[in-house]
């Protein structure tokens, strides 16, 4: 009689897929109460600076999530940190970025395009709500985006138990299903599928998860600056 006791399998909160997708969930579920809370308010200052609290709030949250299953994120290391890779990156993420203020097109476009223009806040409260979102376009969006999409959800089209495929693994089904998830993801729903064939390609390349975080955190730093810069607030 084999008296060896099988190893229990993982509880639902320590599953690999749950570690990669809870910080995404967190973020989109922050948005639907954002718009859930927007059209229960009457129009005027209140619902109109509502991004102010909402967005903080979001970011804090999903740095929270990040930070309890940081260690499990093997996918994200120095790999693929060279001049070269860096470089690289940079290009993508640059071509993205003109590419998607590029392809504003209306029939392009998923609904309508949220325009908060943060302007109309004290001066003081305008420069800590810009110093929020770049922080977080910039930095937290391409962290968890990166580890949903291009560790997870690319990896799991391929094989449910998506940690047995290495990252980087091409196939044309994962290719095409992950980008056109990540194009409908965006109000762009064009220019997010281009950029998410763009990001695909480099981790093809490279096989380097954290390079595609560097891309990604490029286009949206470029983003929010030119977003800033003249004033066309429904990019951002």
């Amino acid at each position: 009689m084999n008296t060896t006791a099988d190893s229990p399998s993982p509880s639902f909160f320590q599953e690999p897929w749950f570690k990669r997708a809870l910080p995404f969930a967190i973020y989109m579920l922050f948005i639907l109460l954002h718009d859930l809370l927007a059209r229960s308010l009457p129009s005027g200052y209140l619902s109109g600076h509502l991004l102010t609290v909402t967005y903080p709030l979001r970011i804090i949250a999903v740095i929270a999530a990040l930070a309890v299953y940081w260690k499990s994120y093997d996918e994200i290391d120095r790999s693929g940190l060279t001049p070269w890779g860096v470089s690289y990156a940079l290009v993508i993420g640059t071509i993205v970025f003109v590419l998607w203020i590029n392809m504003d097109w209306p029939w392009a476009t998923m609904g309508d395009m949220e325009a908060y223009n943060p302007r109309t806040l004290p001066e003081t409260g305008f420069y800590a709500f810009v110093a929020v979102r770049l922080f977080g376009a910039s930095v937290v969006v391409p962290i968890f985006e990166e580890i949903f999409w291009r560790s997870l959800v690319l990896r799991y089209i391929i094989n449910p138990d998506f940690t047995s495929v290495k990252v980087g693994t091409f196939t044309w089904a994962s290719f095409v299903i992950s980008s056109i998830l990540f194009g409908l993801e965006h109000h762009l729903w064009l220019a997010g599928m281009v950029a998410g064939m763009l990001y695909n390609f480099l981790l093809y390349r490279t096989r380097s998860l954290t390079l595609c975080i560097i891309a990604h955190g490029i286009t949206n730093f470029l983003l929010g600056v030119y977003v800033l810069w003249t004033g066309y607030w429904q990019f951002w």
